[in-house]
Protein backbone atom coordinates (compact mmCIF):
# COMPACT_ATOMS: atom_id res chain seq x y z
CA UNK A 1 0.00 0.00 0.00
CA UNK A 2 1.26 3.50 -0.79
CA UNK A 3 1.17 5.14 2.65
CA UNK A 4 1.86 8.58 1.22
CA UNK A 5 -1.41 8.29 -0.72
CA UNK A 6 -3.15 7.23 2.48
CA UNK A 7 -1.65 10.20 4.30
CA UNK A 8 -2.85 12.58 1.61
CA UNK A 9 -6.32 11.02 1.80
CA UNK A 10 -6.44 11.54 5.54
CA UNK A 11 -5.33 15.13 5.10
CA UNK A 12 -8.14 15.70 2.61
CA UNK A 13 -10.67 14.47 5.14
CA UNK A 14 -9.27 16.27 8.18
CA UNK A 15 -11.59 19.23 7.63
CA UNK A 16 -14.52 16.85 7.26
CA UNK A 17 -13.55 14.91 10.35
CA UNK A 18 -13.15 17.99 12.51
CA UNK A 19 -16.50 19.37 11.37
CA UNK A 20 -19.18 20.21 13.93
CA UNK A 21 -21.86 17.69 14.91
CA UNK A 22 -24.85 17.19 12.62
CA UNK A 23 -27.05 19.08 15.08
CA UNK A 24 -24.67 22.04 15.02
CA UNK A 25 -24.71 22.01 11.21
CA UNK A 26 -28.53 21.98 11.14
CA UNK A 27 -29.03 24.27 14.13
CA UNK A 28 -30.96 26.97 12.26
CA UNK A 29 -33.33 24.38 10.79
CA UNK A 30 -34.02 22.95 14.23
CA UNK A 31 -34.50 26.42 15.67
CA UNK A 32 -37.04 27.30 12.96
CA UNK A 33 -39.07 24.17 13.75
CA UNK A 34 -38.94 24.74 17.52
CA UNK A 35 -40.16 28.31 17.04
CA UNK A 36 -42.94 27.27 14.66
CA UNK A 37 -41.40 28.97 11.59
CA UNK A 38 -42.35 26.17 9.21
CA UNK A 39 -42.12 28.28 6.05
CA UNK A 40 -38.56 29.24 6.95
CA UNK A 41 -37.73 25.58 7.60
CA UNK A 42 -39.19 24.70 4.18
CA UNK A 43 -36.95 27.26 2.48
CA UNK A 44 -33.95 25.69 4.21
CA UNK A 45 -34.94 22.23 2.97
CA UNK A 46 -35.34 23.51 -0.60
CA UNK A 47 -31.88 25.09 -0.41
CA UNK A 48 -30.39 21.74 0.67
CA UNK A 49 -31.96 19.63 -2.09
CA UNK A 50 -28.52 18.26 -2.99
CA UNK A 51 -28.90 16.08 0.09
CA UNK A 52 -31.46 14.02 -1.86
CA UNK A 53 -28.70 12.32 -3.87
CA UNK A 54 -26.04 12.10 -1.19
CA UNK A 55 -25.27 10.37 2.08
CA UNK A 56 -28.11 12.25 3.79
CA UNK A 57 -30.82 11.11 1.38
CA UNK A 58 -32.99 9.51 4.08
CA UNK A 59 -32.79 12.57 6.32
CA UNK A 60 -33.61 14.90 3.43
CA UNK A 61 -36.81 12.98 2.64
CA UNK A 62 -38.07 12.63 6.21
CA UNK A 63 -37.30 16.23 7.16
CA UNK A 64 -38.93 17.50 3.95
CA UNK A 65 -41.93 15.28 4.68
CA UNK A 66 -42.22 16.61 8.23
CA UNK A 67 -42.03 20.24 7.18
CA UNK A 68 -44.61 19.78 4.40
CA UNK A 69 -46.99 18.10 6.85
CA UNK A 70 -46.56 20.94 9.35
CA UNK A 71 -47.44 23.32 6.49
CA UNK A 72 -50.54 21.17 5.85
CA UNK A 73 -49.24 20.16 2.41
CA UNK A 74 -50.20 16.57 3.04
CA UNK A 75 -49.90 15.20 -0.51
CA UNK A 76 -46.41 16.63 -0.95
CA UNK A 77 -45.48 15.39 2.51
CA UNK A 78 -46.43 11.85 1.61
CA UNK A 79 -44.48 12.05 -1.64
CA UNK A 80 -41.40 12.74 0.48
CA UNK A 81 -42.21 10.03 3.02
CA UNK A 82 -42.85 7.59 0.18
CA UNK A 83 -39.35 8.28 -1.12
CA UNK A 84 -38.01 7.66 2.38
CA UNK A 85 -39.95 4.39 2.45
CA UNK A 86 -38.46 3.32 -0.90
CA UNK A 87 -35.00 4.29 0.34
CA UNK A 88 -35.45 2.04 3.39
CA UNK A 89 -36.50 -0.86 1.16
CA UNK A 90 -33.71 -0.39 -1.39
CA UNK A 91 -30.81 0.85 0.73
CA UNK A 92 -27.80 -1.42 0.60
CA UNK A 93 -24.48 -0.54 2.16
CA UNK A 94 -21.75 0.33 -0.31
CA UNK A 95 -18.53 -1.63 0.18
CA UNK A 96 -16.51 1.46 -0.78
CA UNK A 97 -18.44 3.67 1.65
CA UNK A 98 -18.18 1.15 4.47
CA UNK A 99 -14.46 0.85 3.82
CA UNK A 100 -14.06 4.62 4.01
CA UNK A 101 -16.15 4.73 7.17
CA UNK A 102 -14.01 2.04 8.77
CA UNK A 103 -10.64 3.46 7.73
CA UNK A 104 -11.31 7.19 8.00
CA UNK A 105 -14.61 8.46 9.34
CA UNK A 106 -18.08 6.91 9.96
CA UNK A 107 -19.74 9.93 8.35
CA UNK A 108 -18.49 8.75 4.95
CA UNK A 109 -21.25 6.12 4.84
CA UNK A 110 -24.84 6.76 3.75
CA UNK A 111 -27.13 7.24 6.75
CA UNK A 112 -29.73 4.46 6.74
CA UNK A 113 -31.89 5.50 9.71
CA UNK A 114 -32.30 4.05 13.20
CA UNK A 115 -34.85 1.28 13.76
CA UNK A 116 -37.41 3.55 15.42
CA UNK A 117 -36.92 6.26 12.78
CA UNK A 118 -37.92 3.83 10.04
CA UNK A 119 -41.13 2.94 11.90
CA UNK A 120 -42.05 6.61 12.26
CA UNK A 121 -42.08 7.06 8.47
CA UNK A 122 -45.24 4.96 8.25
CA UNK A 123 -46.76 6.75 11.24
CA UNK A 124 -46.51 10.17 9.59
CA UNK A 125 -47.68 8.85 6.23
CA UNK A 126 -50.75 7.43 7.95
CA UNK A 127 -51.38 10.75 9.74
CA UNK A 128 -51.33 12.56 6.41
CA UNK A 129 -53.84 10.14 4.90
CA UNK A 130 -56.11 10.52 7.93
CA UNK A 131 -55.98 14.31 7.57
CA UNK A 132 -57.07 13.83 3.95
CA UNK A 133 -59.70 11.26 5.07
CA UNK A 134 -58.15 8.70 2.73
CA UNK A 135 -58.89 5.78 5.01
CA UNK A 136 -58.09 3.00 2.52
CA UNK A 137 -54.61 4.44 2.00
CA UNK A 138 -54.19 4.73 5.78
CA UNK A 139 -55.06 1.02 6.06
CA UNK A 140 -52.29 0.24 3.57
CA UNK A 141 -49.90 2.07 5.90
CA UNK A 142 -51.27 -0.10 8.71
CA UNK A 143 -50.18 -3.18 6.83
CA UNK A 144 -46.80 -1.65 6.07
CA UNK A 145 -46.39 -0.86 9.78
CA UNK A 146 -47.10 -4.49 10.57
CA UNK A 147 -44.49 -5.67 8.05
CA UNK A 148 -41.95 -3.23 9.50
CA UNK A 149 -42.70 -4.52 13.02
CA UNK A 150 -42.22 -8.11 11.85
CA UNK A 151 -38.83 -7.22 10.35
CA UNK A 152 -37.81 -5.57 13.60
CA UNK A 153 -38.84 -8.60 15.68
CA UNK A 154 -36.95 -10.94 13.35
CA UNK A 155 -33.83 -8.77 13.55
CA UNK A 156 -33.31 -9.33 17.27
CA UNK A 157 -33.70 -12.40 19.49
CA UNK A 158 -32.92 -10.90 22.91
CA UNK A 159 -35.87 -9.87 25.08
CA UNK A 160 -33.73 -7.02 26.40
CA UNK A 161 -33.77 -5.20 23.06
CA UNK A 162 -36.27 -2.79 21.57
CA UNK A 163 -37.85 -5.05 18.97
CA UNK A 164 -41.60 -4.44 19.43
CA UNK A 165 -43.35 -1.08 19.34
CA UNK A 166 -46.53 -0.70 21.39
CA UNK A 167 -47.49 2.69 20.01
CA UNK A 168 -47.42 1.53 16.40
CA UNK A 169 -50.03 -1.07 17.37
CA UNK A 170 -52.09 1.68 19.03
CA UNK A 171 -51.87 3.67 15.80
CA UNK A 172 -52.99 0.64 13.82
CA UNK A 173 -56.01 0.32 16.11
CA UNK A 174 -56.88 3.99 15.68
CA UNK A 175 -56.71 3.64 11.89
CA UNK A 176 -58.86 0.50 11.87
CA UNK A 177 -61.46 2.27 13.98
CA UNK A 178 -61.47 5.26 11.64
CA UNK A 179 -62.15 2.75 8.84
CA UNK A 180 -65.07 1.24 10.82
CA UNK A 181 -63.29 -2.04 11.57
CA UNK A 182 -63.58 -2.53 15.36
CA UNK A 183 -62.55 -6.19 15.16
CA UNK A 184 -59.05 -5.51 13.79
CA UNK A 185 -58.87 -2.43 16.01
CA UNK A 186 -59.47 -4.59 19.09
CA UNK A 187 -56.72 -7.01 18.01
CA UNK A 188 -54.27 -4.13 17.50
CA UNK A 189 -55.14 -2.58 20.86
CA UNK A 190 -54.78 -5.94 22.60
CA UNK A 191 -51.35 -6.41 21.02
CA UNK A 192 -50.35 -2.93 22.18
CA UNK A 193 -51.50 -3.74 25.72
CA UNK A 194 -49.30 -6.84 25.88
CA UNK A 195 -46.24 -4.91 24.69
CA UNK A 196 -46.82 -2.04 27.13
CA UNK A 197 -47.23 -4.49 30.02
CA UNK A 198 -44.07 -6.41 29.13
CA UNK A 199 -41.51 -4.69 26.86
CA UNK A 200 -42.28 -1.04 27.63
CA UNK A 201 -42.67 -1.61 31.37
CA UNK A 202 -39.29 -3.36 31.47
CA UNK A 203 -37.32 -1.22 29.00
CA UNK A 204 -38.81 2.25 29.54
CA UNK A 205 -40.69 2.03 32.87
CA UNK A 206 -43.85 3.06 30.99
CA UNK A 207 -47.38 2.38 32.17
CA UNK A 208 -50.29 1.31 29.97
CA UNK A 209 -51.93 4.49 28.58
CA UNK A 210 -55.27 5.13 30.28
CA UNK A 211 -56.92 5.87 26.93
CA UNK A 212 -55.86 2.46 25.62
CA UNK A 213 -57.79 0.75 28.41
CA UNK A 214 -61.02 2.42 27.31
CA UNK A 215 -60.25 1.71 23.65
CA UNK A 216 -59.86 -2.02 24.33
CA UNK A 217 -63.10 -2.28 26.29
CA UNK A 218 -65.04 -0.20 23.76
CA UNK A 219 -63.89 -2.12 20.67
CA UNK A 220 -64.50 -5.44 22.43
CA UNK A 221 -68.08 -4.32 23.02
CA UNK A 222 -68.52 -3.09 19.45
CA UNK A 223 -67.22 -6.41 18.12
CA UNK A 224 -69.57 -8.38 20.36
CA UNK A 225 -66.75 -9.90 22.42
CA UNK A 226 -68.63 -9.49 25.67
CA UNK A 227 -66.49 -11.87 27.70
CA UNK A 228 -63.36 -9.94 26.70
CA UNK A 229 -65.08 -6.62 27.37
CA UNK A 230 -66.07 -7.74 30.87
CA UNK A 231 -62.64 -9.22 31.58
CA UNK A 232 -60.76 -6.07 30.60
CA UNK A 233 -63.31 -3.77 32.25
CA UNK A 234 -62.80 -5.67 35.50
CA UNK A 235 -59.00 -5.67 35.11
CA UNK A 236 -58.90 -1.91 34.45
CA UNK A 237 -61.67 -0.92 36.86
CA UNK A 238 -63.85 0.45 34.04
CA UNK A 239 -67.63 0.30 33.90
CA UNK A 240 -69.19 -1.09 30.74
CA UNK A 241 -71.08 1.66 28.93
CA UNK A 242 -72.87 1.80 25.62
CA UNK A 243 -71.57 4.80 23.72
CA UNK A 244 -74.00 6.69 21.52
CA UNK A 245 -71.93 9.78 20.70
CA UNK A 246 -72.69 11.53 17.44
CA UNK A 247 -69.00 11.28 16.43
CA UNK A 248 -65.58 11.24 18.09
CA UNK A 249 -62.14 12.76 17.75
CA UNK A 250 -58.76 11.18 18.41
CA UNK A 251 -56.13 13.88 18.86
CA UNK A 252 -52.49 12.77 18.69
CA UNK A 253 -50.31 15.29 20.50
CA UNK A 254 -46.77 15.28 19.07
CA UNK A 255 -44.82 17.17 21.71
CA UNK A 256 -41.28 18.52 21.86
CA UNK A 257 -38.35 17.43 19.71
CA UNK A 258 -36.36 14.21 19.79
CA UNK A 259 -32.85 14.03 21.27
CA UNK A 260 -29.85 14.83 19.11
CA UNK A 261 -26.55 13.04 18.80
CA UNK A 262 -23.30 14.46 20.09
CA UNK A 263 -19.85 13.01 20.76
CA UNK A 264 -18.12 11.74 23.86
CA UNK A 265 -14.62 10.36 24.19
CA UNK A 266 -12.65 7.79 26.17
CA UNK A 267 -8.93 7.34 26.66
CA UNK A 268 -7.55 3.83 26.15
CA UNK A 269 -4.13 2.66 27.31
CA UNK A 270 -2.33 0.44 24.78
CA UNK A 271 -0.97 -2.64 26.55
CA UNK A 272 1.53 -4.67 24.54
CA UNK A 273 1.07 -8.42 24.61
CA UNK A 274 2.85 -11.28 22.91
CA UNK A 275 2.89 -12.55 19.33
CA UNK A 276 1.88 -9.18 17.85
CA UNK A 277 -1.21 -8.62 20.03
CA UNK A 278 -1.99 -5.38 21.87
CA UNK A 279 -4.96 -4.55 24.09
CA UNK A 280 -6.85 -1.27 24.36
CA UNK A 281 -7.82 -0.85 28.01
CA UNK A 282 -10.04 1.63 29.81
CA UNK A 283 -10.10 0.78 33.52
CA UNK A 284 -12.76 3.37 34.41
CA UNK A 285 -15.43 1.54 32.39
CA UNK A 286 -13.84 -1.92 32.58
CA UNK A 287 -13.36 -2.06 28.82
CA UNK A 288 -10.78 -4.27 27.12
CA UNK A 289 -10.42 -4.81 23.36
CA UNK A 290 -7.61 -6.97 21.88
CA UNK A 291 -6.10 -6.07 18.49
CA UNK A 292 -3.58 -7.91 16.34
CA UNK A 293 -0.93 -5.38 15.28
CA UNK A 294 1.54 -7.94 13.92
CA UNK A 295 4.97 -6.44 13.40
CA UNK A 296 3.65 -2.87 13.53
CA UNK A 297 4.99 -1.39 16.74
CA UNK A 298 2.56 1.37 17.67
CA UNK A 299 4.31 4.66 18.38
CA UNK A 300 1.82 5.75 21.06
CA UNK A 301 0.99 4.30 24.47
CA UNK A 302 -2.59 5.57 24.59
CA UNK A 303 -5.32 6.70 22.23
CA UNK A 304 -8.54 8.66 22.48
CA UNK A 305 -11.64 7.26 20.78
CA UNK A 306 -14.94 9.13 20.27
CA UNK A 307 -18.43 7.67 20.18
CA UNK A 308 -21.96 8.95 19.54
CA UNK A 309 -24.31 9.78 22.39
CA UNK A 310 -27.79 11.25 22.58
CA UNK A 311 -28.49 14.60 24.24
CA UNK A 312 -32.05 15.27 25.40
CA UNK A 313 -33.94 18.40 24.40
CA UNK A 314 -36.32 19.49 27.14
CA UNK A 315 -39.87 20.19 25.97
CA UNK A 316 -41.41 23.57 26.68
CA UNK A 317 -44.88 22.10 27.20
CA UNK A 318 -45.41 19.40 29.83
CA UNK A 319 -49.18 18.85 29.94
CA UNK A 320 -52.32 19.40 27.87
CA UNK A 321 -56.06 18.90 28.24
CA UNK A 322 -58.94 19.13 25.77
CA UNK A 323 -62.18 20.86 26.68
CA UNK A 324 -65.55 21.06 24.93
CA UNK A 325 -66.93 23.62 27.38
CA UNK A 326 -68.53 21.13 29.72
CA UNK A 327 -65.94 18.34 30.12
CA UNK A 328 -62.16 18.04 30.14
CA UNK A 329 -60.13 15.19 28.65
CA UNK A 330 -56.57 14.34 29.65
CA UNK A 331 -53.95 13.02 27.26
CA UNK A 332 -52.38 9.60 27.77
CA UNK A 333 -48.62 9.16 27.35
CA UNK A 334 -48.22 6.62 24.54
CA UNK A 335 -44.75 6.87 22.97
CA UNK A 336 -41.43 7.97 24.45
CA UNK A 337 -39.22 8.59 21.39
CA UNK A 338 -36.64 10.16 23.68
CA UNK A 339 -36.22 6.97 25.75
CA UNK A 340 -36.35 4.71 22.68
CA UNK A 341 -33.57 6.73 21.02
CA UNK A 342 -31.29 6.30 24.03
CA UNK A 343 -32.14 2.59 24.23
CA UNK A 344 -31.48 1.89 20.54
CA UNK A 345 -28.02 3.49 20.74
CA UNK A 346 -27.23 1.79 24.05
CA UNK A 347 -28.03 -1.61 22.52
CA UNK A 348 -25.31 -1.27 19.92
CA UNK A 349 -22.64 0.54 21.96
CA UNK A 350 -20.46 -2.57 22.15
CA UNK A 351 -20.47 -2.64 18.33
CA UNK A 352 -19.70 1.11 18.27
CA UNK A 353 -16.75 0.54 20.62
CA UNK A 354 -15.41 -2.28 18.46
CA UNK A 355 -15.74 -0.43 15.14
CA UNK A 356 -14.26 2.79 16.49
CA UNK A 357 -11.29 1.11 18.14
CA UNK A 358 -10.64 -0.96 15.02
CA UNK A 359 -10.58 2.23 12.95
CA UNK A 360 -8.23 3.92 15.45
CA UNK A 361 -6.00 0.85 15.54
CA UNK A 362 -5.79 0.68 11.74
CA UNK A 363 -4.74 4.34 11.62
CA UNK A 364 -2.06 3.72 14.22
CA UNK A 365 -0.85 0.60 12.38
CA UNK A 366 -0.42 2.64 9.21
CA UNK A 367 1.42 5.30 11.22
CA UNK A 368 3.71 2.60 12.64
CA UNK A 369 4.59 1.34 9.14
CA UNK A 370 5.26 4.87 7.91
CA UNK A 371 7.56 5.37 10.91
CA UNK A 372 9.75 2.57 9.64
CA UNK A 373 10.53 4.76 6.60
CA UNK A 374 10.30 8.18 8.20
CA UNK A 375 9.83 8.56 11.96
CA UNK A 376 8.71 12.16 11.71
CA UNK A 377 6.02 11.39 9.15
CA UNK A 378 4.90 8.40 11.21
CA UNK A 379 4.53 10.47 14.37
CA UNK A 380 2.66 13.17 12.46
CA UNK A 381 0.34 10.58 10.96
CA UNK A 382 -0.26 9.05 14.38
CA UNK A 383 -1.27 12.42 15.81
CA UNK A 384 -3.32 13.20 12.71
CA UNK A 385 -5.11 9.86 13.00
CA UNK A 386 -6.24 10.73 16.51
CA UNK A 387 -7.19 14.28 15.51
CA UNK A 388 -9.43 13.10 12.68
CA UNK A 389 -11.53 10.83 14.89
CA UNK A 390 -15.22 11.72 14.73
CA UNK A 391 -18.47 9.98 15.67
CA UNK A 392 -21.54 9.65 13.46
CA UNK A 393 -23.95 12.22 14.94
CA UNK A 394 -26.63 12.06 12.24
CA UNK A 395 -30.27 11.46 13.22
CA UNK A 396 -33.85 12.40 12.29
CA UNK A 397 -34.00 15.52 14.44
CA UNK A 398 -37.47 16.77 13.46
CA UNK A 399 -39.17 13.85 15.20
CA UNK A 400 -41.25 14.76 18.27
CA UNK A 401 -39.88 13.85 21.70
CA UNK A 402 -43.03 12.01 22.73
CA UNK A 403 -46.57 11.28 21.55
CA UNK A 404 -49.72 11.43 23.67
CA UNK A 405 -53.33 10.89 22.65
CA UNK A 406 -56.90 11.20 23.82
CA UNK A 407 -60.39 10.47 22.48
CA UNK A 408 -63.30 12.88 22.93
CA UNK A 409 -66.97 12.76 21.87
CA UNK A 410 -68.17 15.31 19.33
CA UNK A 411 -71.58 16.91 19.08
CA UNK A 412 -73.45 17.36 15.84
CA UNK A 413 -72.30 20.55 14.12
CA UNK A 414 -69.39 21.12 16.52
CA UNK A 415 -66.77 23.28 14.84
CA UNK A 416 -64.08 23.83 17.47
CA UNK A 417 -62.51 22.33 20.55
CA UNK A 418 -60.22 23.99 23.09
CA UNK A 419 -56.79 22.77 24.16
CA UNK A 420 -55.06 24.08 27.28
CA UNK A 421 -51.28 23.73 27.35
CA UNK A 422 -49.17 23.87 30.51
CA UNK A 423 -45.55 24.90 30.05
CA UNK A 424 -42.49 23.93 32.05
CA UNK A 425 -42.83 27.08 34.19
CA UNK A 426 -46.43 26.25 35.15
CA UNK A 427 -47.96 28.84 32.85
CA UNK A 428 -51.09 27.96 30.89
CA UNK A 429 -52.06 28.77 27.32
CA UNK A 430 -55.51 28.21 25.84
CA UNK A 431 -55.90 27.61 22.12
CA UNK A 432 -58.90 26.84 19.94
CA UNK A 433 -58.64 24.11 17.31
CA UNK A 434 -60.78 24.23 14.18
CA UNK A 435 -62.47 20.92 13.37
CA UNK A 436 -63.18 19.70 9.82
CA UNK A 437 -66.73 18.76 8.91
CA UNK A 438 -67.76 15.30 10.06
CA UNK A 439 -70.72 12.96 9.77
CA UNK A 440 -72.62 10.91 12.32
CA UNK A 441 -70.59 7.93 13.47
CA UNK A 442 -67.34 9.28 12.01
CA UNK A 443 -64.12 8.94 13.99
CA UNK A 444 -61.87 11.88 13.20
CA UNK A 445 -58.12 11.47 13.70
CA UNK A 446 -56.00 14.61 13.84
CA UNK A 447 -52.43 15.41 14.89
CA UNK A 448 -51.44 18.40 17.01
CA UNK A 449 -47.85 19.65 17.19
CA UNK A 450 -46.00 21.63 19.84
CA UNK A 451 -42.32 21.39 18.87
CA UNK A 452 -41.16 24.13 21.24
CA UNK A 453 -38.03 22.83 22.94
CA UNK A 454 -34.97 24.03 24.78
CA UNK A 455 -31.73 24.26 22.86
CA UNK A 456 -29.61 21.11 23.02
CA UNK A 457 -26.55 23.31 22.57
CA UNK A 458 -27.06 24.46 26.16
CA UNK A 459 -25.94 20.99 27.29
CA UNK A 460 -22.31 20.10 27.69
CA UNK A 461 -21.44 18.17 24.52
Amino acid sequence: MNYRIYLCTVLVFIVYACAPTFYEKTYEFNKALAEGNYDQAAVMMEASDKMATGRLEFLYYVNSGMVASLQEKFDHSNQMFQKADIFIEDHKKSVLEEGGALLLNPNLSTYGGEDHEKLMVNYFKALNYLELKKYNEAIVECKRMNLALNRLSEKYSSEKKYKRDAFIHVMMGIIYEANKDPNNAFIAYRNALEIYQNDYARLFKMKVPEQLKYDIVRTAQETGLWDDAKKYASEFGIELQKEDDYASLVLLWNNGMSPVKAEWGLNFAIIEGSNGWVTFVNKEYGLSFPYYAGNDQLSVTWIRAVFPKYVERKSFYTKATLSDGSSQYAFSFAQDINAISFKVLEERMLLEFSKTLLRVALKQSVAARVSQENEGWGTALSILGSATESADTRSWQSLPKDILYTRVPLKEGQKTIDIELTNIKGGKEKRTLELPQFRKGEKLVLPYYTLASFDAAAHNF
